[in-house]
This record gives C-alpha cells, sequence and structure tokens, in this order.
C-alpha cells in the first residue's frame, strides 16, 4: 500500500463519484477503478458498493476512510515540519554573547529573530570570548557575539559593529564637566578592566590605546559584570572605557563623555564553526546581517573626519 492509494480512496470516498474523482485527482477513471479495486484485494475488504447510478462507503469503507484522514494530515504535517526544519524555521539555537552584546547589537538582532522564527528556541549563554571559542569547539554554542580581535583555528569570525571608546568617570571626577576627555589625561586615574584572560585581544587593544596616548595606565583587575564595572566607578574607585552602546545604561554618579581626537575604536564580531551546517544557524547568519546592514563597518578610517568630535576642554 503506497501513500498514492490513500489519496485515491479519499478522493472516491468524499466524491462518492468515480469520474469526479478522477478528475479531482488529474487522472482517467478507468486507472482509478483499478487502483481501488487493487487496494481493496490488498485489505482483503470491499470498500465501495457500486452500481450503475451510485457508489457508497460499505461500513468497512466508512471506517478506513477516518484512519485515513488521520494518516494523510499526520503525513502532511511530517512533511511540513521537515520543510520548516530544512529552513531553519524550527529547532533551537544556543548562542554565546560577551555581557557588553546585550547594550544594543543582541537585541537588536533577537527582535527581528523572534518575530520571523518564533517556533525556534533560543539558548542564551553569557560568556566571555576566551570561554566561548572553547564552547564553540566543543558544540555547546553555535555562534558567539565577541569583542574582537578573536583569533582561533576553525573559527570565522565576522566583524558586525564598530563604535568608539567613551571615558566612563564619577560624576565628581576633575574631568566629568568637560565636553571630551583626551584620553592621555587619565594617566593619574586608576583603569578599572577585566583580566586579561577573560578577553586577551580585547584587554590588549585597550592598553595599547593608553600607550600610544603616553602612558601605562594602573590598572584594578574586577572579574565581575558590567554592572559592578559602574558601581566602581560610582564609588570613585577609579574610571574605565567602555564601548558607545553603554550609554543606554544610566546609573546615578557615573558620566560617559566622548574622548578626544584620535579616538580608539573597539570592535564586535560574531564567531561561528567553520563548516557549520545547521539550517538554523544559517538562517540566524541572514537575520543577523539584514539587521545590521546599516552599522556594519567598511574599512576602519585612520583618523577621525575633520569636525567629527567636539574640541576638548
Amino acid at each position: 500500500m503506497e501513500l498514492r492509494h490513500l489519496r485515491y480512496f479519499l478522493a472516491v470516498a468524499e466524491e462518492l463519484h468515480f469520474s469526479r474523482a478522477a478528475a479531482r485527482l488529474r487522472m482517467a477513471q478507468p486507472p482509478l477503478s483499478q487502483q481501488i479495486r487493487q487496494l481493496e484485494r490488498e485489505l482483503d475488504v470491499v470498500l465501495f458498493h457500486r452500481t450503475n447510478r451510485r457508489v457508497e462507503l460499505t461500513p468497512a469503507g466508512r471506517a478506513f476512510l477516518d484512519e485515513v484522514r488521520r494518516v494523510l494530515a499526520q503525513t502532511e504535517h511530517a512533511v511540513s515540519t521537515a520543510q520548516r526544519a530544512d529552513r531553519g524555521e524550527i529547532g533551537e539555537l544556543a548562542i554565546g554573547f560577551v555581557p557588553s552584546a546585550d547594550l544594543d547589537i543582541l537585541p537588536r538582532v533577537l527582535g527581528v529573530w523572534s518575530a520571523r522564527f518564533p517556533a525556534v528556541e533560543i539558548r542564551l549563554h553569557p560568556l566571555p570570548p576566551s570561554a566561548q571559542t572553547e564552547a564553540l569547539r566543543d558544540g555547546r554554542i553555535e555562534i558567539g557575539f565577541v569583542r574582537l580581535p578573536v583569533e582561533e583555528a576553525g573559527l570565522i569570525v565576522e566583524t558586525i559593529q564598530r563604535e568608539p571608546l567613551l571615558a566612563v568617570l564619577p560624576a565628581r571626577h576633575r574631568l566629568a564637566r568637560r565636553s571630551t576627555v583626551r584620553l592621555s589625561a587619565l594617566r593619574g586615574d586608576r583603569l578599572i578592566m577585566f583580566p586579561r584572560e577573560t578577553a586577551p585581544g580585547y584587554y590588549d587593544l585597550l592598553l595599547g590605546a593608553c600607550r600610544r596616548a603616553g602612558f601605562t595606565p594602573r590598572v584594578f583587575h574586577e572579574p565581575g559584570s558590567i554592572q559592578t564595572n559602574l558601581g566602581l566607578v560610582s564609588a570613585g574607585i577609579g574610571v574605565t572605557l567602555m564601548p558607545a552602546s553603554i550609554r543606554s545604561l544610566g546609573r546615578a554618579g557615573v558620566v560617559y563623555r566622548p574622548l578626544a581626537p584620535p579616538v580608539p575604536h573597539v570592535e564586535m564580531g560574531i564567531a561561528y564553526r567553520h563548516g557549520a551546517r545547521s539550517p538554523v544557524l544559517t538562517a540566524f547568519l541572514q537575520v543577523l546581517r539584514e539587521a545590521t546592514a546599516g552599522i556594519r563597518p567598511g574599512p576602519p578610517s585612520p583618523r577621525p573626519r575633520s569636525g567629527s568630535a567636539p574640541r576638548s576642554r
């Protein structure tokens, strides 16, 4: 017995007329009659009473009809499920992200994704870049939002956002009233930073920016969260440098000030395993590229454009 036999039977059972059923199935009437007789021989029951004037279901045919409808409905559901899975519309996706990703870029992408693929289960894992690369290798996550630079064999890394660093100061800091702050002016302050092992490339980038400004900062290592670092700044423990998206977090006792040119920039990227073929991941990457199309950076400019930042006082 094949599914086509069930579809032939359903058409005849609903039309109760072989010619109309054949027209509905877009086939000739004699082959349809032959297929129904073959089905009856295979089942060893009579499904239809046939006369010159009418076709009627037998008791066996009526019982068979209910089951056939269920089988065909389940078959259609199975086909639809397979097709949706192939398009990445169902399944799950494990995402790693650094704390600063949820300030802007991650909610932006997930907002578009959840509207388009509501049936996909998203599992979020807050992880530093070093832990994300290990989780990607082990298959515990399929994609990671990381602060760049990240270099890891076997991973594809794409830049999705480039933003300037800001000075994050206590509200009573000596520089808090300035419209912009020169990085070199933070020479005497303690710089609150995550430990280097958390994100070595990002850590070296920040220290390199300070050294190019003419000083090596006194670093206060804090392995906590962004909110913890802001709390330490608010308490006057030190200052910190953070991406411009930090402005979405208001914090009493803390002010954000643009840096005077030349302004260091930091990049957010995504990382995923080379050769990953998950349909859900493929669909997510497409949505991500659409959602970040307006902010995905081109080649970085070596110097800020004239007049792009206010004069520092």
